[in-house]
C-alpha cells in the first residue's frame, strides 16, 4: 500500500490517515469538523482543495476529508482510502432531498441500501441488478446511539443520482412511489467501493430540502442539523 501513496488526488503518505474516516462533500465542512471536534489536528491533504485532516476524538485517532460532489468524485477518494491508505471504516455526512411523504425538513436519513440512475455499477459486469448496502455493524450502532442521544433517524433506501437540476419531476415521482426516502449524489460509490474492498461504510444525511414542495432549511437550520449529525456520526464510528 505504501508504494501507492501519495496519489494524484491525495498528498498524504501511508500512515497519515486514520483507520476511521468521516467524509463530507464540502471540504470546508471537513475543516469545520476538524476544528471543532478533533484535537492535535494535522492537515494531510490540500490537493485540488479537497482538505483532509487527522486528529484525535476522545482518545481515538480519526481523519476527516472532503470527497467532492457526485459519484465519480467520491468514487475516486473512497477507493484510494480503502485500497491505498488502509482505511477500514468511512461514514459520509451530507445533505439530501426528501422524497418520501413521511420525510420532513431536518430529518436524518440513514441509507440502508442505494438505488441509482448512474452507470457506476456497470464496471462490475454483474448478471443482474445489485443494490449495495451499508455495514450492518455501523447501521446497528447508529440505531443504538441515536436512541441514547434521543435523536430520531429514518432508515431505508435512498437514490444516488447523477442529476441535480432536473427538467422534470416525473422520474422522481416514480422513485417516490417505490418507497425511496431521499435523493443524494454519492452513497452508491461509497457503498460499492466498501463492498468490493471488504470494508465498512455508512451514509448519514440531513434533509435540507423537499424537491416536491420547494421547501428548504435556512442557513442556521442547516448548521444546527449538520452539527447534530456530526455528533451522531462520531458516536457511531467511535464505540
Amino acid at each position: 500500500m505504501s508504494d501507492l501513496t501519495p496519489t494524484p488526488h491525495n498528498e498524504a503518505k501511508y500512515g497519515e490517515i486514520a483507520d476511521l474516516v468521516l467524509m463530507s462533500g464540502d471540504p470546508l465542512r471537513a475543516e469545520f469538523i476538524a476544528g471543532n471536534w478533533l484535537s492535535d489536528v494535522k492537515e494531510y491533504n490540500h490537493v485540488r482543495g479537497m482538505l483532509g485532516y487527522t486528529g484525535n476524538y476522545r482518545g481515538v485517532r480519526l481523519s476527516v476529508q472532503g470527497h467532492g460532489m457526485g459519484i465519480p468524485s467520491i468514487g475516486i477518494y473512497t477507493y484510494e482510502l480503502f485500497h491505498f491508505y488502509g482505511v477500514n471504516k468511512i461514514i459520509r455526512v451530507g445533505s439530501a432531498g426528501g422524497i418520501s411523504p413521511r420525510i420532513r425538513l431536518g430529518d436524518m436519513v440513514v441509507a440502508m441500501n442505494v438505488c441509482t440512475d448512474s452507470a457506476y455499477m456497470d464496471q462490475y459486469r454483474l448478471p443482474g441488478v445489485y443494490l449495495p448496502g451499508c455495514s450492518y455493524e455501523l447501521l446497528n450502532t447508529i440505531a443504538v446511539k441515536a436512541k441514547e442521544q434521543g435523536k430520531e433517524i429514518q432508515v431505508g433506501t435512498v437514490l444516488a443520482s447523477d442529476i441535480f437540476y432536473r427538467n422534470s419531476m416525473e422520474v422522481m415521482e416514480k422513485w417516490r412511489d417505490v418507497g425511496i426516502l431521499g435523493v443524494e449524489m454519492e452513497s452508491l460509490a461509497l457503498y460499492a467501493n466498501a463492498v468490493m474492498a471488504g470494508k465498512q461504510a455508512l451514509c448519514i444525511t440531513t434533509v435540507s430540502d423537499l424537491p416536491f414542495t420547494g421547501e428548504g432549511l435556512t442557513a442556521g437550520e442547516r448548521q444546527k442539523g449538520f452539527s447534530e449529525m456530526i455528533e451522531l456520526a462520531l458516536a457511531t464510528i467511535i464505540f
